[in-house]
């Protein structure tokens, strides 16, 4: 579709949306939003008719890119069929969603409890945890991030979670591995891995092993930087939860549905978890859904006792509908396989490439389309590129890049000193090389700041 201006339309969206919404994360006079007209495929466009190709996914989660006809139509005709109907009856299409979801998670993940989001997934897995243990605590790493609502803010990793943090939610925090920046001194993966498992193993010591519900684990943490565990790592957390008798939770939120090149990241490592907690991709969120996937044992525990939650929109028809046929599409159209090819031959020698040439890139990683570039200062001290939670003026190396790379027609994922690339995961390999050249013109902008 080509975009035709319409400027003054644009106009009056952008004064209701500065009149009247409250956006998400943001000082409310310190924003100035990008009024969207359309989207189609990879792209999308503003109303004086500049397009953009997506580099974020939206927020990570078109992973069949926008307006996929398919999907566009299944919602259509589900509506026209029947709009919304109550969680507590079997409706063709939230049985349908279920049965597709289970058939493509590990292990025996094999009940589906819907939600709206991943944020309240995250919420549930941790109520089901506790209620299966009858324990109190939580685990998560920093680095990490699973959500906005209250539990799930308290687990997360990164300073998004401070202004709520009240320090009551029965969370404790650990060091998972991360080599570039490491906690343990390490020198290879291999002491990386070994180390980090040595220091989670020692806070369960000191914690209490008794009191400890559950870990909670992004597969791959996502917006904290894209960092894939070494070899291992996962399957020695399970150890230690099987171990304790820990429930062993893994976020996927971001990281399932084809993103990582399978259709959940847990496939890499050859792992299965108690809990599994989804979202995004599961139908590129063109209508809210998310869920979590239950190990049997687990489900067990409610067989003839009650489950005290649920969502009055849980397993909704237009979402579950639109959930069917997006893994129908990507099933169809091989797409978890195409986001594998494009990150092995495409996206991973380009970025090696760039990180050649462009002082400012510290270190490369990533897998499928689901990658991140770490920004520095200096390659040899991996000063970052802005310090921790930078915003103003210490934040203007990253603002300047995304500028740049905006200017240029791509609209790219930075969170603090990196900048991701997750584009759609059908994107064509010239709409991808597209974008990757746009990223090489906004990394030149990143290495005015470096020493």
């Amino acid at each position: 579709m080509t975009p035709q201006p319409h400027p003054q339309a644009g106009a009056a969206v952008k004064a209701a949306d500065r009149a009247h919404v409250f956006h998400s994360w943001s000082a409310q006079e310190l924003i100035d939003p990008l009024a969207v007209a359309g989207a189609e495929g990879s792209y999308f466009w503003d109303y004086d008719g500049k397009r953009y190709l997506d580099f974020s996914s939206g927020l990570v989660y078109t992973n069949i890119g926008y307006q996929h006809p398919k999907v566009v139509a299944a919602i259509q005709e589900q509506a026209a069929t029947m709009t919304t109907f109550a969680p507590a009856f079997a409706v063709e299409a939230r049985s349908e969603a279920a049965r597709l979801i289970a058939e493509r998670t590990p292990g025996d993940l094999d009940k589906i409890f819907f939600t709206n989001a991943g944020a309240d997934a995250v919420e549930h897995a941790v109520r089901m945890a506790r209620l299966h243990t009858g324990r109190p605590k939580v685990l998560s790493a920093y680095r990490s991030y699973h959500g906005g609502t209250q539990q799930a803010v308290n687990l997360t990793g990164d300073p998004r979670r401070w202004a709520s943090d009240s320090g009551t939610a029965g969370v404790v925090r650990f060091w998972a591995p991360f080599l570039y920046r490491s906690r343990f001194y390490a020198e290879t993966e291999e002491q990386e891995c070994a180390r980090a498992l040595e220091h989670l193993e020692t806070t369960i010591a000191f914690e209490g092993p008794a009191t400890v519900a559950a870990i909670v684990l992004e597969t791959i943490p996502g917006t904290a930087g894209i960092m894939l565990p070494p070899a291992g790592y996962l399957a020695g957390v399970r150890e230690i939860c099987d171990k304790y008798g820990i429930v062993f939770v893994l976020d996927e939120v971001m990281a399932g549905f084809g993103r990582t090149g399978t259709w959940f990241a847990a496939d890499l490592y050859d792992v299965v978890p108690d809990l599994m907690t989804f979202a995004k991709g599961v139908n590129s969120g063109y209508v809210p859904l998310g869920g979590v996937a239950i190990s049997g044992e687990i489900a067990a525990t409610f067989a003839e006792r009650p489950y005290p939650g649920g969502l009055t929109y849980s397993g909704h028809p237009l979402a579950c509908a639109a959930a069917v046929a997006t893994l129908t599409v990507m099933e169809e159209e091989g797409i978890v396989e195409h986001a594998a090819r494009l990150g092995t031959d495409v996206v991973q020698p380009a970025l090696r490439e760039l990180a050649e040439r462009h002082p400012s890139v510290g270190e490369v990683r990533g897998t499928g389309m689901f990658w991140a570039l770490e920004l520095v200062r200096n390659r040899e001290t991996r000063e970052p590129l802005v310090p921790y939670n930078a915003s103003g003026q210490a934040a203007t190396p990253m603002a300047a890049f995304a500028a740049s790379a905006k200017a240029h027609g791509v609209w790219p994922f930075v969170n603090m000193n990196r900048t991701h690339v997750v584009p759609p995961c059908n994107i064509s390999e010239a709409e991808l090389k597209e974008g990757l050249a746009v990223l090489d013109t906004a990394l030149s902008v990143a290495d005015e700041y470096t020493e």
